[in-house]
């Protein structure tokens, strides 16, 4: 949805961000990175075992593939792809879309999961915590 209402914004007021053919580069790496980074961490919790639907309850903490290096790969991956389509559309509004998209997955999602994780796994979590940051 921000995306759509990024892009929306884009066709009234557009603020470019550099030479054009630079931010294409740009957005098509971000466009194939985001979908790889994503796919990858799927892949990677349903060999863990786990639950990927996070309405669903997570049966093991997850450490393997793109989890060493963020404890939030999918959630990275949705970051990126609104920047890569703010990098497409050469737009600054549209790549600026990733603040409240962050914010919303940071306080709406990825805050309560923590807690949940911890009180579910306890020191288990929390030495991953010390370990992996949350974004990158």
């Amino acid at each position: 949805m921000n995306a759509v209402i990024s892009v929306l914004v884009h066709l009234f007021i557009q603020l470019p961000i550099m030479r054009y053919g630079i931010s294409l580069v740009c957005g098509i790496a971000l466009i194939i990175l985001a979908p790889t980074l994503a796919l990858s961490a799927l892949i990677t919790m349903k060999r863990a075992g786990t639950n990927v639907d996070p309405a669903k309850p997570a049966l093991t903490i997850v450490r393997g593939g793109p989890f060493r290096f963020t404890r939030n790969p999918m959630y990275l991956a949705l970051c990126l792809v609104q920047a890569g389509i703010g990098f497409l559309l050469n737009d600054w509004i549209t790549l600026l879309f990733v603040v409240p998209l962050a914010l919303v997955l940071h306080f709406g999602v990825i805050l309560p999961e923590e807690r949940y994780l911890e009180a579910k796994f306890g020191e288990q979590y929390l030495a991953l915590k010390r370990k992996v940051r949350r974004w990158i």
